[in-house]
């Protein structure tokens, strides 16, 4: 039998586009896509099983299977459809140890790959301005995604030494976005008015879809060579956006507010069901978070295909102009300034001498 791969998480867009994506590779033989609830979009000739990774049953689907590597895609900070923060976590942390411990069992695993996040990292006012793989966070994550993230790369370094024959890959993706994205920050950035924390203007960083597809696919692989593929990787697209920045390219106006208030107003928007926005976002648009990439493209032998700003630029197309248009707010910029001065006459200019 050859390379047969299962993948957590399929009823998601992205775990969805990764499975049809993984079947096309020659080395793949088959794709067991597993999730709790039936997926409405296609998953191409993949075998899809519905089964809850909480669950033990999800031992006797690699055991039936024979699966050699295994690709975890059920971490994630939103509910899908009309599930509940406790759904979430309880897929993050208590699937992910049911799904370990199958793997710690079954002995025809080889590889395992997560999916993580560097919200490990947290976001905390005296952060380093660059968190590399082994950086120690200031203060751990006290709630919310970013501690479940925490908790399951824990439950992964403890299975990675019970099983030392089995090549580990955690991938920790910045902020996902693109046309797709389903995730807290992409439903901040379509607010009409983005509430922002008066006095900060925090770096972002951010990944594109269809990197995070790609790199998903080398760690499912055997390494090319001269790379490596076990380990923990940082996954982010080059350069950095400031928050004030991502407000003016999607055209929407801010409305900077004292932290109290921002508290209360993502309490008030949780409540709407308007967003998630969570303690753990207010900490991010507060002091943001850079991660060094050097062993994505060293080590893992990945260079991401769009930087931040090409990320964000083809998030922004997807999502259509907002209440103000950078280009009909430059052009409004241009006619005030062609205006004459009240009495009749025009701006000075100095002379160059």
């Amino acid at each position: 039998m050859g390379k047969v791969v299962l993948v957590t998480g399929v009823a998601r867009r992205l775990g969805g586009r990764f499975v049809r994506r993984i079947q096309r590779d020659p080395e793949v033989d088959r794709v067991i896509a597993v999730d709790a609830v039936p997926p409405d979009h296609h998953l191409g000739a993949a075998e899809f099983i519905r089964a809850d990774i909480r669950q033990p049953t999800i031992a006797r689907v690699l055991a039936e299977h024979s699966v050699d590597t295994v690709v975890h895609m059920d971490v994630t900070g939103t509910p899908l459809g009309s599930g509940s923060r406790a759904t979430v976590k309880e897929t993050n942390v208590i699937g992910t140890m049911q799904l370990l411990g199958a793997c710690q069992k079954s002995p025809t695993v080889k590889r395992l790959v997560v999916k993580s996040s560097t919200n490990v990292y947290g976001s905390a006012p005296r952060d380093p301005a660059v968190f590399t793989e082994t950086t120690p966070p200031k203060s751990l994550p006290s709630g919310g995604f970013a501690k479940d993230t925490v908790e399951v790369e824990g439950y992964v370094r403890g299975f990675a030494r019970r099983r030392p024959d089995v090549a580990v890959c955690v991938l920790r993706f910045a902020n996902i976005l693109g046309p797709m994205a389903d995730s807290p920050l992409a439903s901040y950035f379509s607010l009409p008015v983005l509430p922002t924390v008066l006095g900060y203007d925090p770096r972002l960083q951010f990944v594109h879809e269809d990197d995070v597809i790609e790199v998903l696919r080398i760690g499912s692989h055997e390494p090319q060579r001269g790379t490596l593929n076990s380990g923990t990787f940082n996954v982010a697209g080059e350069g950095v956006l400031l928050l004030s920045q991502c407000a003016r390219r999607l055209g929407r106006p801010t409305v900077p507010l004292l932290l109290p208030a921002v508290t209360w107003v993502g309490s008030a928007m949780r409540t709407l069901g308007m967003t998630d926005f969570s303690p753990e976002q207010i900490r991010l648009l507060t002091h943001g978070r850079v991660v060094e990439t050097e062993q994505m493209r060293e080590t893992l032998g990945y260079e991401p295909k769009y930087t931040t700003a090409e990320t964000f630029a083809d998030f922004v197309h997807s999502r259509g102009p907002g209440l103000l248009p950078p280009e009909a707010l430059a052009g409004a910029m241009d006619r005030i300034a062609a205006l004459p001065v009240l009495g009749g006459g025009h701006l000075p200019t100095q002379s160059a001498n």
